[in-house]
């Protein structure tokens, strides 16, 4: 989802809320998108509250308002990667079954809905609720057997080159995912398209 359907950009964020200062810069992205609690949040084993507690300490007074923000609504709005709505609705168009698998918080079915095309989706295992990650096999497992899926049948679209090889060891096709023009050159190569 992130960085292949969804903008997910901590620099971004961190521009958005107007964070200039280098200092306070870095100790948000350690404090919150690189801390240690953010996996942790991906895991299911904290959710945002609990990892806000944990890291609000380290973070200075002045930098409270925007930590909180950072945790609670970096995805506002939630901005899609370019050409990635529009080829979502085309491959459902074709008929294509289409569904989402993500290393993300238990916060996604808060700001999955508001996705443009998350209507085009026929399934979603998101690893918070599933309490594994990508790139363990499980999780690829339990979107397969839940959907009744054939991984010769599937093509697994992903920014991490380790979730692609834990994917293509399962017999799915992996894509290592660069932007959406790439993406539609090797579907139709694939035939998909």
């Amino acid at each position: 989802m992130g960085r292949v359907l969804i903008q997910f950009d901590p620099e971004y964020f961190l521009d958005k809320e107007k964070v200039t200062d280098s200092k306070d810069r870095e100790i948000l992205l350690k404090e919150v998108f690189h801390s240690p609690y953010w996996k942790q949040m991906d895991e299911g084993k904290l959710d945002e509250t609990e990892m806000y507690e944990k890291i609000i300490d380290k973070i200075p007074d002045h930098l409270h308002d925007v930590a909180e923000r950072l945790q609670f609504h970096w995805w506002e709005p939630l901005l899609p990667v370019e050409g990635m709505k529009e080829l979502v609705r085309e491959l459902k168009k074709k008929g294509y079954g289409i569904y989402l698998l993500s290393n993300a918080s238990v916060s996604q079915r808060h700001y999955w809905p508001t996705f443009s095309c998350s209507d085009c989706f026929d399934g979603v295992v998101v690893s918070a609720f599933e309490k594994c990650i990508k790139p363990d096999p499980r999780i690829y497992q339990i979107l397969l057997e839940r959907y009744d899926l054939k991984p010769e049948e599937c093509i697994f679209i992903d920014d991490a080159p380790a979730n692609i090889e834990a994917a293509e060891r399962l017999g799915i096709t992996g894509h290592l995912f660069i932007n959406a023009d790439t993406l539609i050159q090797f579907l139709k190569k694939e035939g998909v398209l």
